[in-house]
């Protein structure tokens, strides 16, 4: 069985990657935390993937993406005048791309949030986790799975009403980064997402 730690990344293919405070400890702990740290997922991750679903807890992240296609990672690598002679080895690949870019989230992040909270050290596990999407079916239930863990971890007693995951972007009007309509197409229509969302999703991770 694949490491799901190191499953390699790859171009044109959904991946819920997901990951947590080290030894479980608190990563977010104001709303504004939740903020910032999806302001960095705007900022470094969706040059190269998709975001399709996403839901931030006090100490751990789920995350559904698209990685761009190898044309589109390969634009970024020259736009960012990464591809010396000295770095070429290896450095188009998605699995490093994709990997430098979400540890800049990471960093930035985790710098800000030790600043705010006088610690010191690093702040969330690496390297981040990641499994697959293999089939609709498996993307389908990653996405309900992603919006339920709220209530799965009994934060809420009501997943739909929790406010740091796409559910309620999914069915809301406002500008988003999310690749909206692609997820409510999954589902056919917005009445048919609610209802799926009404099946309970365990992937007993």
């Amino acid at each position: 069985m694949a490491d799901i730690r190191t499953t390699p990344i790859e171009a044109d293919r959904f991946y819920h990657i997901y990951n947590s405070g080290i030894n479980g400890d608190i990563i977010f702990k104001s709303d504004y935390n939740y903020f910032f740290f999806f302001s960095k997922v705007a900022e470094f991750l969706v040059s190269v993937c998709d975001v399709y679903a996403y839901c931030l807890m006090s100490n751990h992240f789920h995350l559904l993406v698209k990685i761009k296609s190898d044309f589109e990672l390969e634009s970024l690598v020259k736009v960012q005048n990464l591809d010396n002679a000295s770095e070429r080895i290896g450095l188009h690949s998605p699995q490093n791309i994709f990997s430098k870019q979400f540890a800049r989230i990471f960093n930035s992040y985790s710098q800000a949030f030790n600043k705010e909270n006088n610690r010191h050290g690093a702040l969330i596990e690496s390297p981040f986790k990641r499994k697959a999407i293999t089939s609709d079916e498996y993307l389908i239930n990653t996405i309900i799975y992603i919006h339920q863990n709220p209530q799965n971890h009994s934060i809420v007693d009501d997943f739909s009403k929790y406010k740091f995951s796409s559910y309620q972007s999914m069915l809301s009007n406002s500008k988003t980064l999310l690749k909206r309509d692609e997820v409510i197409d999954l589902f056919d229509d917005k009445e048919n997402f609610i209802l799926s969302h009404k099946k309970i999703i365990d992937f007993n991770f």
